[in-house]
């Protein structure tokens, strides 16, 4: 188990690819997703069965032919939290797809990313990972430019019965995915990535299958556009943005991760912009300056804290 566990950073370390490094990559390509949700016509519990349909299809051979005897060995508590951790994405992608159809892409992708608050406080207290006062203030700073480019992007229009309701699937979203950050961070130091990531997208599509059929939406009567989106919501933000955050998760702490997908909406917005014509006002582009400001106290604290003094301690 131990060999098999450290085959992701051989890998890794072959590809010169540091965890700061991925995150970067991974938060870029999950800043994708708003705007592939956004173009699709079907309904957003179909849209996210797909998506996790897809990327399991894609990572499933590599865990089969590489990990096989790996799987064989996983505990009982392993592979049930990781069910666990993929119904919890399964929440997540519901409740924020569908609140993409009742608010804008800056608020929902920006709401759902108050997670840290959630990663912070279950990190100290089921993963005893300790949280500093920088760390909680660099926390603090990214949270309030969130809240900016969220009032920002509310002005524009007046705050309807519909806008809440996708501002409180947001946030639903921002609890589930939260869980789904702290499930990852605990498993990720026993299990390799592709057996846990097959496990969680395998969970995660049950899941949506029979939320798809609950809510009574065809299964395959979509255009070859429809498909075409669902692949490139697999690919990108499945494969490229969740996976790879998944790899980090062994090397980083629940908290930066979670802080450092704050990053989306920022990117989120700037696609928006130019694919969608939604164009941030002033608070909104100063929301995102102040986000960035706050992942960087978060960073800069975290190496401060690994790297040791001048005189040893």
């Amino acid at each position: 188990m131990e060999q098999a566990a450290h085959r992701d950073d051989v890998r890794a370390a072959d590809l010169e690819v540091t965890p700061a490094v991925a995150l970067a990559f991974a938060v870029f390509a999950a800043s994708t997703s708003a705007i592939l949700v956004r173009w699709s016509a079907a309904p957003s519990s179909v849209a996210a069965f797909y998506r996790v349909l897809f990327t399991t299809a894609i990572v499933a051979p590599i865990a089969v032919v590489w990990y096989r005897e790996e799987f064989a060995r996983l505990s009982r508590r392993d592979l049930g939290f990781a069910v666990v951790a993929g119904v919890a994405l399964a929440v997540h992608f519901a409740s924020w797809f569908e609140s993409l159809n009742h608010t804008s892409v800056a608020a929902s992708v920006t709401i759902v990313q108050t997670q840290p608050i959630f990663v912070a406080a279950g990190a100290a207290l089921v993963l005893g990972e300790r949280v500093s006062r920088e760390t909680v203030a660099g926390i603090a700073i990214a949270i309030v430019g969130a809240m900016a480019m969220s009032l920002g992007d509310a002005g524009e229009a007046p705050v309807s019965d519909a806008t809440l309701f996708g501002n409180a699937l947001a946030a639903l979203g921002a609890i589930t995915v939260a869980a789904y950050v702290l499930a990852g961070r605990s498993i990720r130091q026993r299990v390799s990535l592709f057996p846990y990531v097959t496990v969680v997208y395998a969970a995660c599509a049950a899941t949506l299958f029979v939320l798809v059929g609950v809510q009574g939406h065809d299964y395959v009567a979509y255009p070859g556009r429809e498909w075409l989106l669902f692949l490139g919501m697999a690919v990108g933000p499945g494969v490229f943005g969740h996976t790879v955050v998944n790899w980090v998760l062994k090397h980083l702490e629940s908290v930066v991760v979670s802080v450092a997908w704050l990053g989306e909406p920022i990117g989120a917005t700037l696609l928006a912009l130019v694919f969608l014509a939604e164009v941030p006002d002033a608070l909104t582009v100063l929301g995102g300056l102040i986000v960035l400001a706050g992942i960087y106290a978060t960073t800069v604290e975290r190496e401060r804290r690994r790297t040791p003094s001048a005189d040893g301690s």
